[in-house]
């Protein structure tokens, strides 16, 4: 897998009780769906070494009472173990209509709090892999491959947009995977707003997850110094080349004026994950000092930091 990582949409909403349910100590439920090889048995994997209690492909008729507070998976006692469900295409009696109906339902009925967790990734970078794996398409056993994508992702595109987050897998390793599942679910129950940040090249395309993307080309540009242009953004010399920018000071400044007031409003709204993306032409020089200042700031807020360089 590779590239890129995380958005978060509607079921901020797990209602008042929920929310009760979950401070108390009781497990919730992660729902891992997605396109067909984005990585769905790499996250349960990553999710069972956070302590999930990690199932794939059950029924979508079963799911409710799988999940139920009363079942066992949850301890019914003081320790109560949260669980992570693997449903996609090839799930028994799966239709997206019916996934929908079921996720209401677990979220209105239950006292836990439900997610939805959707995996995605380039279409390209799909191809690729099965062509790698020689496996076919769920839903292309005698077509090419691309056919069976693209169903597939007009398919699921209702379930894209309902997801509570959403990651794109494109370029990224299981143990990249693991890392992002591990920076939004490893305080699962804790309270908070856990902030990503991530660098990114404008040539491989905007992170499809981020909430807030800024653009620092305007930046003077290491890439033309043929001393700093091996080097990256990490580096004391590319970092003191970009910081001796006349627009840099304000910019930053600008910046850090623009996030103060905002996240504790999106911690008040209940928003548990922001994704901030920073780009440059490159991702490796003007993005990466940004990013790696910028959470170093955050930290100095005492905000919970993830960080990611895309494309470095």
């Amino acid at each position: 897998m590779s590239d890129k990582a995380i958005s978060i949409p509607p079921f901020e909403q797990a209602a008042a009780g929920t929310a009760a349910a979950v401070n108390a100590g009781m497990g919730h439920v992660l729902l891992i769906t997605g396109m067909s090889g984005a990585g769905k048995t790499s996250a349960l994997k990553a999710l069972e070494d956070l302590d999930y209690e990690a199932v794939d492909n059950v029924p979508l008729s079963l799911i409710g009472s799988l999940v139920a507070p009363a079942q066992p998976v949850f301890g019914g006692g003081d320790f109560q173990r949260s669980i992570a469900v693997g449903i996609d295409i090839r799930t028994r009696d799966f239709g997206v209509e019916p996934f929908l109906e079921e996720l209401d339902h677990l979220v209105s009925e239950n006292a836990i709090e439900v997610k939805m967790v959707f995996l995605d990734c380039d279409d390209d970078e799909l191809r690729r892999r099965y062509v790698e794996t020689r496996h076919r398409h769920p839903l292309a056993q005698d077509r090419p491959v691309s056919d069976g994508i693209e169903h597939e992702r007009r398919l699921m595109s209702p379930l894209r947009g309902r997801a509570d987050i959403v990651i794109d897998t494109t370029g990224l390793a299981p143990g990249e995977l693991k890392g992002i599942l591990q920076g939004h679910f490893e305080q699962a129950g804790k309270q908070g707003l856990a902030v990503f940040v991530i660098s990114f090249s404008f040539r491989r395309g905007l992170p499809r997850e981020a909430d807030l993307v800024f653009d620092v080309r305007f930046l003077a540009n290491p890439h033309y110094d043929p001393n700093l242009k091996p080097l990256t953004g990490k580096d004391r010399e590319v970092a003191d080349f970009i910081s001796a920018d006349a627009g840099f000071r304000q910019f930053f400044e600008g910046l850090t004026k623009l996030l103060q007031p905002l996240l504790p409003r999106y911690a008040a709204e209940g928003k548990s994950y922001l994704t901030i993306a920073v780009g440059c032409t490159g991702g490796r020089h003007r993005s990466v000092f940004i990013v790696d200042k910028l959470a170093a700031w955050l930290r100095e807020q005492n905000q919970h930091v993830r960080l990611n360089h895309r494309d470095l």
